[in-house]
């Protein structure tokens, strides 16, 4: 996997997890929940704890996929993706994993292994931006 395919990649799953929130909003709105019942940075009481959790996952990938793109981007337009090819889908794959331990629960070891797997994507971003700014 290229480190544009893992950028891409992880754009697919940011989107994907939206599209779980829209849906249940979308079923939730023709049950007869008020279109408008879902105000921004006000999570609704009743939406289902995993839905919360998805869109808390959601969020996160937003947060990390501006300075994974840079990065990727930046190897692209430096004509040095060599240089993180071997690194970039393993971000992908820590991302997939953060995002399922999201999903899975949060109890202290799930919360433990998301940021197991959060770690793991810092790490690499740094290691990928210091090996694009060394070499």
């Amino acid at each position: 996997m290229t480190p544009i395919q893992s950028l891409v990649g992880f754009a697919l799953l940011t989107l994907a997890l939206i599209v779980l929130v829209f849906a249940y909003r979308g079923l939730r709105f023709l049950q007869g929940a008020p279109i408008n019942h879902w105000p921004r940075g006000n999570k609704p009481s009743d939406d289902a704890p995993f839905i919360k959790r998805v869109e808390d996952a959601h969020a996160n990938c937003l947060e990390n996929l501006p300075v994974f793109a840079v990065i990727v981007l930046a190897a692209a337009a430096m004509d040095k993706t060599a240089n993180i090819a071997a690194l970039a889908p393993w971000v992908l794959y820590a991302r997939v994993g953060q995002s399922l331990a999201h999903l899975w629960g949060v109890n202290p070891l799930q919360v433990l292994v998301r940021a197991s797997f959060w770690g793991v994507q810092l790490g690499l971003c740094i290691w990928m931006a210091v090996q694009l700014l060394a070499g």
